[in-house]
């Protein structure tokens, strides 16, 4: 874990935020969920500047009991998930460049806060993720159950798409995040599929390139749903089988 050195942010730091903050919010109008365009106002992000990771833990711990844990890098399940267990969310400090506006391999700032932060705002999201950590604390020692949580959490937390109001709404933060992976996913060749638990882990993932599969929960339950299910299966060892 490090600390967020706020004085070393450099001017073009703030205009990468600034310039993506305006294209996302301006790409995600009627494409984003309702959570996300509430949590963001209530978030206290702006165009602006930066956002300190203290001011955001701040009113994060307030709506919801959640803080952000600045880090380097990438994690490992283990650590990753651990800290979800302790309703910490992992954001990188570090912002990408200009010259990787639509499309970054490993998470950044924007990506950890502008992404993520507005769905902790809401609280049955934010206790959904609470309970995915605390499932996970349970296997952090193996291997094949991290890997079907991580698709789980890869297909809901970072590319989820969820019907609200008869639309497809994103609330993935990779989505959310991201100019490239929304004009994938909304071209005509995408795949979009009905959110079925034993589908999404059959279905490989990776964060590394732009997702050949989204799932659609028809609603906001099957997200703590989906996390009881799978808690019973890495507990009894059966195995789904996709439909």
């Amino acid at each position: 874990m490090v600390t967020q050195h706020y004085d070393r942010y450099t001017t073009q730091d703030h205009l990468v935020w600034k310039v993506l903050f305006d294209r996302q919010t301006a790409l995600l109008h009627k494409r984003a969920a309702q959570a996300f365009e509430q949590g963001l106002s209530q978030s206290g992000l702006h165009r602006n500047a930066l956002p300190r990771f203290e001011d955001v833990s701040k009113r994060l711990q307030k709506a919801t009991g959640w803080q952000l844990e600045p880090v380097s890098g990438m994690l490992d399940d283990a650590t990753f998930f651990g800290l979800l267990a302790e309703r910490k969310f992992p954001a990188t400090v570090w912002i990408r460049s200009m010259a990787q506006f639509d499309f970054v391999q490993e998470p950044d700032l924007f990506h950890g806060v502008f992404g993520h932060v507005p769905l902790l705002m809401d609280q049955a999201f934010a206790d959904f993720l609470h309970f995915l950590g605390r499932v996970a604390a349970q296997h952090l020692h193996d291997a094949a159950a991290l890997a079907r949580l991580e698709r789980l959490y890869g297909f809901t937390v970072q590319f989820g798409l969820v019907q609200e109001a008869g639309a497809t709404r994103m609330y993935g933060a990779g989505l959310l995040s991201s100019s490239g992976e929304i004009h994938h996913c909304i071209a005509d060749e995408s795949t979009r599929r009905p959110f079925d638990l034993a589908t999404v882990l059959h279905t490989p993932y990776s964060e590394a390139q732009l997702q050949e599969h989204y799932f659609v929960l028809n609603g906001w339950e099957q997200l703590t749903e989906s996390v009881a299910e799978l808690a019973a299966i890495l507990s009894s060892g059966w195995e789904l089988q996709p439909a």
